[in-house]
């Protein structure tokens, strides 16, 4: 591990700072850890310190439950659990972040309905 990955695992940040830096509540921050979607360092004290890559991961949380991804799915994709082919293709998009038009030139962000044509209509 470099000095760059030491330094973004670090746990540093008390969860009044990552609250303002995600824009998330502590109650939100502590139900994720319950899911553990996320699992910040105690203390000796049990106090909560998050590394600047749990708060990125709070950020991916925040942006696929924006998304209308629900708790499960982000559970699937943030902590890669094996699941079936469809969802490791939507793993791969939303990991990419971006939906490539016919053209392969055309750039945007990811809409739920991108993800429509995975999912097996019965």
């Amino acid at each position: 591990m470099g000095f760059k990955d030491f330094q973004r695992n670090l746990p540093a940040l008390p969860i009044s700072v990552v609250t303002k830096i995600t824009q998330l509540t502590a109650r939100q921050i502590r139900y994720y850890e319950e899911k553990k979607l996320v699992t910040p360092n105690r203390t000796d004290g049990n106090t909560r310190l998050f590394s600047l890559n749990d708060v990125d991961r709070l950020l991916s949380i925040k942006e696929l439950l924006e998304k209308g991804f629900n708790i499960k799915a982000i559970d699937e994709i943030i902590n890669n659990k094996k699941v079936s082919n469809e969802i490791n293709k939507i793993r791969q998009i939303i990991h990419n972040d971006i939906f490539i038009g016919p053209s392969g030139s055309s750039r945007e962000p990811i809409g739920r309905g991108d993800l429509a044509r995975f999912y097996n209509k019965k």
